[in-house]
């Protein structure tokens, strides 16, 4: 009732003399069946299945000098909440953010928000996760031409409003970050540059002067070129990282290289590879040279069954991904497939130096778009894992049926619109 009573409170507010207010909604349920997803399954192991959802409430007003976004969450297992229950702890703001602007060429946007960038690589709203991915955070917005802008951003978090100065518990995965990044297009080519300062607070020692806390800041800093002619696209990125990381020096670097053509209206067909350095296994310096993505869309790289990246391999021996991509589009339907050879970037050791071949991955997936409103989806994905997976990852067989199968339907239906002019 409450919630049902907000909403309508909104809606009058709105109404009243906003320009422009929308309501959306977004349901989305996934079945998965887990076979080794993440990690190898051990051959006498069974697969987990399990239906997950997202549910929003996407409120959006605007008119010529303020702008606000709020998004309504709600991700959840099926089962999770006892059939009898009056509370769903699932239930969250995914976004609160309000922007005011100040004149054509620039704005202040404030609050809970998603960020994204280019190719999602360092900043992304890991749209594949039913809690999907949200900063508190500033942003300065300035557009001094349509073909050209600069965002500067910044966050500082804390656990509560405590009256002295506590460790922070790092539940966002940084205590602050500052960033600068500049995107600009010229004909054919467009480019982009960021640099991003990120800070984690940690424990050192608790009889040094407060409280013995620290904060280690790590720079990461590079550029992304893209090129796109008559059915031709092409990008190239570089990412270098320095800094420290838990009184570690960062010594680390990212380079990835994409090309695409279109057959025809219906057949695309791709190529790419990314390197991501890591650490061999048996060096014994202390500096850190494994890459780190940061905030990015990781699930989107190297592979749906999320081996590496996604709340795993960090601080690892790195990884080469080469890859290839075959797609194809008739009307509502879209099929793609996508072959991932994988390699460590630095080497894994046993008794001794072994083969850097980590082992193939095939994703696949169908997509049907009965309107703009339902969306059906699919996939299947197999990896083939060598010796070299098993002892990096430490358990499971390479040899099992390490697989992974979804099925999973989107509705976005517009609920509501009005618009004053």
């Amino acid at each position: 009732m409450k919630t049902k009573m907000f909403i309508l409170f909104l809606i009058n507010c709105f109404m009243a003399n906003s320009q422009q207010f929308d309501l959306s909604a977004e349901i989305r349920p996934r079945y998965e069946n887990k076979h080794g997803y993440g990690i190898l399954i051990d051959k006498n192991a069974g697969g987990t299945n399990f239906i997950s959802q997202r549910t929003r409430l996407n409120f959006d007003y605007k008119n010529e000098k303020i702008k606000i976004g709020l998004v309504m969450q709600n991700a959840r297992v099926w089962g999770d909440v006892s059939t009898l229950s009056n509370n769903d702890d699932a239930f969250s703001f995914h976004e609160a953010w309000a922007e005011a602007i100040l004149n054509n060429k620039i704005s202040l946007k404030l609050g809970r928000q998603e960020i994204v960038y280019d190719d999602q690589r360092i900043f992304g709203n890991v749209g594949w996760a039913q809690q999907a991915r949200s900063h508190d955070a500033f942003l300065l917005k300035y557009n001094p031409s349509l073909n050209h802008n600069i965002n500067l951003g910044l966050a500082l978090n804390a656990d509560s409003q405590s009256a002295v100065d506590n460790l922070y518990s790092n539940v966002a995965g940084y205590k602050e970050f500052q960033y600068a990044r500049y995107y600009g297009k010229f004909n054919k080519i467009n480019i982009s540059f960021l640099f991003l300062n990120t800070g984690v607070e940690y424990l050192t020692n608790t009889e040094l002067p407060n409280g013995g806390k620290s904060i280690d800041y790590t720079q990461t800093y590079g550029s992304r070129l893209m090129y796109k002619s008559n059915g031709f696209n092409a990008n190239i990125s570089g990412y270098l990282q320095t800094g420290k990381t838990h009184n570690t020096n960062v010594k680390a670097s990212y380079f990835s290289l994409n090309a695409s053509y279109n057959l025809n209206k219906r057949i695309n067909l791709g190529i790419g590879a990314e390197y991501i350095s890591g650490k061999d296994q048996n060096d014994l310096s202390t500096d850190n040279k494994s890459f780190s993505p940061l905030f990015g869309t990781n699930h989107k790289f190297n592979g749906w069954m999320d081996y590496f990246y996604v709340s795993n391999h960090n601080n690892s021996v790195g990884l080469t991904d080469v890859y290839g991509t075959l797609q194809y589009d008739k009307n509502k339907f879209s099929v793609k497939v996508m072959p991932h050879l994988f390699s460590s970037a630095a080497h894994v050791h046993n008794s001794n130096k072994m083969n850097s071949y980590l082992g193939t991955e095939i994703d696949l997936s169908v997509n049907y778009k009965a309107s703009k409103k339902l969306t059906f989806s699919t996939g299947y994905s197999k990896m083939f894992a060598t010796e070299t997976m098993k002892t990096l990852k430490g358990t499971g067989d390479n040899n099992a049926n390490n697989s992974w199968v979804w099925i999973m339907f989107t509705f976005k239906p517009m609920l509501f619109s009005h618009t004053n002019n």
